[in-house]
């Protein structure tokens, strides 16, 4: 009887070891799972930098002229719903001025002539925008510093 009652208990630990490595694994592969998800859609987002870009120098090109033609409106109507699209992901884009100069969100590529706020040098200009995607800087903005 005893050396029944010590082999249950010997496969019920075995049993309880087994569930318990099996869980750790699931939670595991569940962990590497969302990192792989999370890193392809940064991927992606980063890849669609790109074409944002190419919107917003179409956009400044088009003029006073085209302006109001329905080509200009149809290229603003897509560059606003990718724009709104990715926001609601997590995107958010980085292109203010007269703002502290941070490095960490900011590249700055040139500097001009004129005081900053404090003794802190401010964005003076905003040359390229910068992103951040879900709280991390995807591409700092390239900036004119004053200050």
């Amino acid at each position: 009887m005893k050396v029944l009652a010590a082999e249950r208990d010997e496969y019920l630990l075995a049993l309880q070891r087994v569930q318990a490595e099996f869980e750790n694994y699931r939670k595991r592969i569940q962990r590497l799972q969302d990192e792989q998800s999370a890193r392809a859609a940064t991927d992606l987002v980063t890849k669609l930098l790109h074409v944002l870009d190419t919107l917003d120098l179409a956009q400044a090109h088009q003029g006073e002229s085209g302006a109001g033609s329905e080509d200009a409106k149809a290229l603003q109507a897509a560059r606003s719903m990718l724009l709104e699209t990715l926001a609601k992901e997590g995107l958010e884009r980085v292109n203010e001025a007269e703002v502290p100069f941070d490095p960490e969100v900011h590249d700055a590529v040139a500097k001009c002539e004129g005081e900053g706020e404090g003794g802190v040098p401010v964005i003076d200009e905003v040359l390229r925008s910068g992103y951040r995607w879900r709280g991390r800087v995807l591409r700092p903005a390239m900036v004119r510093v004053r200050g």
